[in-house]
């Protein structure tokens, strides 16, 4: 076939398919054939039968996310409580407590279909690290039982010489811990037809030096936390037992001499800058 032969083909087919494509448009939206800018104008074109409803976003929404929700359907009232005071006062989940919450959470997944779990960390590589292992474990009699037992959930053991860290170390040395973080809620994963529970957690070495972008990050919220109580106690709240910072500050604040805060009627009278020069940007 001819250069030009060929560019005529190709022609009608692009043709063909931006034709198949607007007929397709077009029958969702009979008045026009092109998609607008306004997400809840399309919504609203939507054939009836084909928009969710109230209760299918109610019954479907965090499907495959561990909620509290989920976990205090299937532990003790008691275990409940003592999971949520550990993430609250950020203390280690007793050994019993922690079995019964990984047996909740093994039921939990293995409902929604998986057969797999992995503690999911964030190395500082800047790329996601997975450390898988199987709920199924052989009974001897060649039959097999699913177990998932809160060691397994608490803490995984992974090669911490993959990862870098800065140094060089001995083989021995060369230990790298994942430790389960409760503040995240463990979620389940579908891809390439297998179920997956995810775990996320920290990745530590075995002297408690960090290897991921996220043990930095807890460790700055536990900080912030400590010095906010300590400063609300202070200042006359001394029941406040821990603070969660949900957003950080957008602004920069700037300490001022007395001497030249009282010459300036703007601060005095409205507590912020109103005159001055303009700024450099914007």
């Amino acid at each position: 076939m001819s250069q030009v032969r060929r560019r005529i083909v190709q022609n009608i087919i692009e043709n063909q398919t931006r034709a198949n494509a607007a007929n397709r448009l077009a029958r969702f939206s009979p008045e026009s054939a092109q998609i607008s800018s306004d997400p809840s104008a399309e919504f609203a074109r939507l054939p009836q039968h084909l928009k969710p409803s109230a209760s299918w976003w109610d019954a479907n929404y965090a499907i495959n996310v561990f909620t509290p929700d989920q976990l205090k359907k299937r532990v003790p009232k008691s275990v409940f409580k003592a999971h949520l005071a550990s993430i609250k006062e950020n203390k280690p989940l007793d050994d019993t407590v922690a079995d019964v919450v990984a047996t909740a959470l093994k039921d939990w997944a293995v409902s929604r279909g998986a057969t797999h779990f992995t503690h999911w960390f964030q190395p500082i590589q800047l790329a996601t690290a997975e450390k898988h292992d199987s709920f199924v474990s052989p009974t001897g009699d060649h039959r097999s039982i699913l177990e998932f037992s809160g060691k397994e959930l608490i803490r995984g053991e992974s090669d911490a010489s993959s990862f870098p860290n800065g140094g060089l170390r001995t083989t021995a040395e060369a230990r790298g811990y994942t430790a389960w973080d409760p503040s995240s809620p463990a979620f389940i994963r579908h891809y390439g037809g297998t179920t997956t529970l995810y775990i996320p957690c920290i990745f530590c070495s075995w002297t408690g030096e960090a290897l991921d972008v996220k043990a930095p990050v807890l460790r700055s919220l536990d900080a912030v936390s400590k010095e906010a109580t300590r400063l609300l106690r202070i200042i006359g709240d001394t029941k406040v037992e821990s603070v969660r910072t949900q957003l950080g500050a957008e602004q920069e604040f700037f300490l001022i001499d007395r001497n030249y805060f009282l010459e300036r009627s703007d601060l005095l009278l409205a507590g912020r800058t109103v005159l001055g020069a303009k700024p450099p940007k914007g």
